[in-house]
C-alpha cells in the first residue's frame, strides 16, 4: 500500500474514495449535535420549507468528505494538516438514502520556502451523487511531509493560565428580520463553545482520525504538539453557536408578536482559515458580523446574506475565520 508524501502528489493526480450511505438517522444526529435548523432535523418540517424535505446540513457534507479523504488518502500519507479551505460550494441536496462518493484531484503544488521538511498541495474535491452529479466542491490546500526530509522538531506548548471562561453567558440574539431589516454591520457574540476531550475524539474518530486528532503520543510528537481538535470540528461548532443565536433571537419576536420570516440553506462559503489549532479544553467564543443582505437574482421574494464568521480562543487569539452566506427571505 502505497504511502503518500509531497513528491507522490504532483498536478492531475487523482483519488477517489467510497461510496458512502447517508441515513436519515446519520443526518439528524449530525444536526443535533450542531446544526439544528428544522430541515435538518425533520422530513415534515423539510417540506414546508424552501428545500422541500429532510437534507444533511452542509457540514456535515464536509465531514463526510473529510472522512473519505481520510480513508483514501490522509490515512496514508505524511500529512500535516490543512491551513483552510479557499471555497466551498454546497451544489445540490444531501437527502436521506443517498450514496455519496468523493473525485480528489491534484490541482498544485509547491515546496515550502521556509520550512524545507513539507510542501502544500492543492486540491480540489469533489462529493458526487450515485449517477455522478456533484453535490459539493471543495478547492483548498494541504501540507505534507517531504519524503526523506528531516522533520523539524515537535512544538512544545507552553504553559499559559487564562481565566475560566464564562460558560454561562450564551452570548446575543441574533435578529430574526426580513433581509431589508437586517442591520448590516453589526457583529454579534455567539458565546463561547468549549472543546472536550471526550468529543473532540468522538468528532475525530467519525470524520477525521488523523493522528493528531486522536493519538496523544502521535500528537504530542507532532508539529502541533498535543491533541487539537478537526478544523471541521471547530467549524460545525461554530455552526451550533449560530443557530442558537438564531433562536434566540426568534423567541424574541414571537414574544413581542413579530413576524418570523423563513429562513433558507446556505449556498456555500470562502476564505475559511484554521489560524490557530484548538486544544482539549481550549474555549472558543464566536462571533458573526454582518456584511450584506441583497435581493436574490435567481428566487424571487429572497435574497442573500453574507458575514464574516470569528473564533478567538482564551488566551485572546484568532484560531478560526471565514466569509459565508445563507438565504433569507425579503419583505417583498
Amino acid at each position: 500500500m502505497q504511502h503518500y508524501h509531497f513528491e507522490d502528489l504532483a498536478p492531475g493526480v487523482t483519488l477517489t474514495g467510497g461510496p458512502v450511505t447517508v441515513t436519515s438517522e446519520d443526518i439528524v444526529a449530525f444536526a443535533r449535535a450542531y446544526d439544528p435548523q428544522p430541515f435538518h432535523l425533520d422530513e415534515e418540517a423539510g417540506r414546508g420549507s424552501a428545500v422541500g424535505g429532510l437534507i444533511a446540513s452542509g457540514w456535515h457534507s464536509c465531514a463526510i468528505g473529510m472522512r473519505l479523504m481520510a480513508d483514501t488518502l490522509m490515512l496514508r500519507a505524511s500529512s500535516m494538516g490543512s491551513p483552510g479551505i479557499d471555497v466551498v460550494r454546497w451544489l445540490r441536496p444531501v437527502r436521506p438514502g443517498v450514496a455519496l462518493s468523493m473525485r480528489l484531484v491534484v490541482r498544485e503544488s509547491r515546496p515550502s520556502a521556509s520550512k524545507p521538511d513539507r510542501g502544500f498541495v492543492r486540491f480540489q474535491l469533489d462529493l458526487l451523487e450515485g449517477g455522478g452529479e456533484r453535490v459539493m466542491t471543495q478547492d483548498f490546500w494541504v501540507i505534507f511531509g517531504r519524503r526523506g526530509a528531516a522533520p523539524l522538531p515537535p512544538r512544545v506548548l507552553p504553559e499559559r493560565q487564562a481565566p475560566e471562561p464564562d460558560l454561562s453567558d450564551p452570548g446575543d440574539a441574533f435578529p430574526a428580520g426580513f433581509i431589508e431589516d437586517l442591520p448590516v454591520g453589526t457583529t454579534y457574540d455567539l458565546g463561547p463553545y468549549r472543546f472536550e476531550r471526550e468529543e473532540v475524539l468522538a468528532f475525530a474518530r467519525a470524520f477525521d482520525p488523523q493522528p493528531f486528532h486522536i493519538d496523544e503520543a502521535a500528537a504530542r510528537a507532532s508539529h502541533f504538539g498535543g491533541l487539537c481538535a478537526s478544523g471541521w470540528h471547530t467549524a460545525a461548532a461554530w455552526m451550533s453557536r449560530m443557530v442558537a443565536a438564531r433562536d434566540r433571537g426568534r423567541a424574541e419576536a414571537l414574544a413581542s408578536g413579530a413576524t418570523i420570516p423563513a429562513s433558507g440553506p446556505s449556498p456555500g462559503f470562502r476564505d475559511l482559515k484554521w489560524l490557530k489549532p484548538v486544544y482539549i479544553g481550549d474555549t472558543i467564543r464566536f462571533a458573526l458580523t454582518l456584511t450584506e443582505a441583497r435581493p436574490s437574482r435567481s428566487r424571487p421574494g429572497w435574497g442573500v446574506v453574507s458575514h464574516a464568521a470569528t473564533g478567538v480562543n482564551q488566551h485572546g487569539e484568532a484560531v478560526f475565520s471565514f466569509a459565508g452566506a445563507w438565504l433569507g427571505q425579503a419583505r417583498g
